[in-house]
C-alpha cells in the first residue's frame, strides 16, 4: 500500500489551487507551488506535509486572521461544492491553518471550524482553544452537540477526548472528565453510528484514568437500546480487555463454572518468522448456554528479559450447556514495525471472561 504521504502530489495541489484562485486573483500558482515543493519536501512524512501546506498556504493569505478564517470558510464551502470531500485526509491542512495561525482568536476559529469541519474534521485543531479557554471551548461545543450536521456533532464528541490519538492530550480533561459528560449525553442516542463511535471512543479515553466513572456511566446508559448497548460495550474494551472485574460484571462474563483443558502448544520451539500454534479445550459446565468471551495473552520477551502481556481476542460468543469446545488457534511472529522481538522464553496464557485459567511456555529464536 502506497504511504498517505503520497496523496499529497502536484496532481493534488493542482486542483487545490484551481479553486483557491478566484477566492485570490493575485495568486501565483507556480510560486505556491515551488514553495510547496521545496528542498525539505521528500524528507517530510504525512503530519509534516500537513503543516509544510499550512505555512505556505499562510504565505498568500491575508494577515488579518480574521478576514483569512473567513476565506478558509468560503475555501471550504467551494471545495464542497466542487466534489472534493472525497479528499478530507488531504484537506486536513486547513484545519490545520486555522489551529496554527487562530489560537489568538476563539471566535473567530470556533465559527471556521462549524463550516470547515463539513469537509475535514477539526477535532485536532480545536483542542487548543480547549486547553486556553476550557470552559467557555466546551460551552460552544455542547451546542455542537444540539447540531442537525452530524460532522458537527461529532466534532463536539472527538474533538473533547482526553486522549485522542495523534493528538495533543487535554491535561485537564484527564484529570477531571466530568465537564464533557453532558456532551455526551446529548449524543449516546444520536441517529448517527459515526458520532456515537465517536462518543464511545471518548468514554473509553475517559475508561484509562477514571474507570469508576465510565462503568457508572456504562451502567446507566445500558439496556436501553441494542445501538447505545453497542456503544457502551465499544467504550469499555480497554477495561474488558485488562479483565476488569467491575466492567465483566456489566456484560455478565463471569469465570464461574467455566474451565480450560489441555492447552497444548503444538511447536513449543519457533523461529521469527514463523506461526506459534496452541488449542485447548474450553468446558461450559453450566446448566445453560452462556455467552462467553475467550482471548488468549502472549506474553513478549522484552530486552530486559522480563515479559509484558498483550491481549488478543478468539470469540464472544454463546457455548451450549455442560459442553467442551475444542480451540486452535494461530499467532504470527511475522516482523511488523511496531515490535522487536527478542530470543527466549515466552508464555501463552488462555484468558476466559478476564480470567487467566491455563498458561504454557514456549522459545523464541531469532
Amino acid at each position: 500500500m502506497e504511504p498517505l504521504k503520497y496523496r499529497y502530489n502536484e496532481d493534488f495541489y493542482n486542483a487545490f489551487l484551481r479553486v483557491l484562485k478566484p477566492l485570490l486573483p493575485a495568486l501565483n500558482k507556480k510560486k505556491f507551488l515551488k514553495l510547496i515543493f521545496d528542498e525539505s519536501w521528500d524528507g517530510l512524512e504525512l503530519k509534516d506535509r500537513m503543516r509544510h501546506s499550512s505555512h505556505v498556504l499562510h504565505e498568500f493569505m491575508p494577515s488579518d486572521f480574521a478576514k483569512a478564517s473567513k476565506l478558509i470558510v468560503k475555501l471550504a464551502e467551494q471545495l464542497i461544492a466542487d466534489g472534493q470531500t472525497d479528499k478530507a485526509l488531504e484537506y486536513m491542512f486547513l484545519p490545520d491553518y486555522l489551529e496554527v495561525y487562530g489560537g489568538a482568536h476563539f471566535e473567530e476559529s470556533m465559527s471556521a471550524f462549524e463550516k470547515v469541519t463539513e469537509l475535514a474534521s477539526c477535532e485536532f485543531a480545536v483542542r487548543p482553544l480547549i486547553i486556553a479557554n476550557q470552559k467557555k471551548a466546551l460551552a460552544r461545543m455542547l451546542k455542537w452537540s444540539k447540531d442537525s450536521n452530524l460532522n458537527m456533532r461529532r466534532l463536539a464528541s472527538e474533538g473533547c477526548r482526553p486522549r485522542l490519538p495523534w493528538a495533543m492530550a487535554l491535561p485537564e480533561l484527564k484529570k477531571d472528565p466530568k465537564p464533557i459528560l453532558p456532551i455526551l449525553e446529548n449524543l449516546k442516542n444520536d441517529d448517527s453510528e459515526y458520532v456515537r463511535r465517536s462518543v464511545a471512543n471518548n468514554l473509553n479515553d475517559v475508561s484509562k484514568d477514571h474507570p469508576d466513572l465510565a462503568l457508572k456511566l456504562g451502567k446507566k446508559w445500558l439496556g436501553k437500546t441494542k445501538e447505545t448497548d453497542a456503544l457502551v460495550k465499544h467504550a469499555m474494551r480497554t477495561l474488558l480487555k485488562a479483565g476488569d472485574s467491575k466492567a465483566m460484571a456489566l456484560f455478565g462474563f463471569g469465570p464461574e463454572n467455566l474451565a480450560v483443558e489441555n492447552l497444548k502448544i503444538h511447536n513449543p520451539k519457533l523461529k521469527v518468522g514463523e506461526y506459534l500454534t496452541f488449542g485447548f479445550d474450553l468446558l461450559n459446565q453450566r446448566k445453560k448456554a452462556s455467552v462467553i468471551r475467550v482471548e488468549y495473552g502472549i506474553y513478549f520477551q522484552k530486552a530486559n528479559g522480563s515479559l509484558s502481556r498483550k491481549v488478543f481476542k478468539i470469540s464472544e460468543k454463546e457455548y451450549a450447556a455442560a459442553s467442551s469446545n475444542p480451540i486452535l488457534r494461530k499467532q504470527s511472529f511475522k516482523p511488523i514495525s511496531t515490535r522487536v522481538y527478542h530470543a527466549g522464553r515466552h508464555e501463552v496464557a488462555v484468558i476466559i471472561n478476564g480470567k487467566e485459567m491455563a498458561k504454557a511456555a514456549f522459545e523464541l529464536e531469532v
